[in-house]
């Protein structure tokens, strides 16, 4: 009986790896369009902080109102999450899990606590301990510019916010094109 069982499991499971395989590609296309779509928003223009502010804050009333519903609409081309060459990711605060991130499609799902930066800082820690002291501000850390490998300097905008089923979530934007002046007025972490 144990073996018919297993042999049934086991079975089971092979038929699920062509549905695993469609949706990762699924994914990976997702991102892929994401990422299109992000570089061909790049401006000549830096971006202001006050466009990053606005659109943090634009994410968060449409995940306080929506909750998990909303997600897909961060990722793809067209979604006014994706803008100036950047683009929003949320997290959770309590367990630093990503929840959304259009182009590193792979880090959906994962502990993001271990990431560090091209200078070894652990950024994703800085925003959270951020969040959870003050409830918004500013980090600095080093990430690849999408459609790019080298990491760059990146200034990101992070925002507490709550999905309706009461979890706390990290909004996050930043920018790789910025004025100096305009960030000279910033707190950055």
């Amino acid at each position: 009986m144990k073996t018919l069982l297993s042999s049934l499991l086991i079975i089971g499971l092979i038929s699920l790896v062509p549905q695993l395989r469609a949706a990762e590609d699924a994914a990976a296309s997702l991102a892929k369009e994401s990422e299109d779509f992000c570089t061909a928003t790049i401006k000549d223009q830096p971006t202001s902080p006050e466009t990053v502010v606005g659109k943090v804050n634009e994410a968060c009333a449409l995940l306080e109102k929506e909750g998990r519903a909303a997600f897909p609409k961060f990722s793809g081309k067209d979604t006014p999450f994706i803008y100036d060459g950047t683009y929003i990711t949320v997290h959770t605060l309590a367990d630093h899990i990503c929840l959304v991130h259009p182009i590193k499609f792979k880090m959906v799902g994962q502990n993001i606590t271990s990431f560090k930066d091209a200078k070894g800082k652990r950024f994703y820690l800085v925003e959270d301990e951020l969040a959870a002291q003050k409830g918004d501000g500013w980090v600095e850390y080093y990430w690849p510019k999408p459609g790019t490998q080298d990491a760059v300097r990146k200034i990101t905008y992070i925002k507490k916010c709550k999905l309706p089923d009461g979890v706390e979530v990290v909004v996050c934007s930043g920018f790789y094109r910025f004025d100096a002046e305009a960030i000279s007025k910033l707190i950055i972490n």
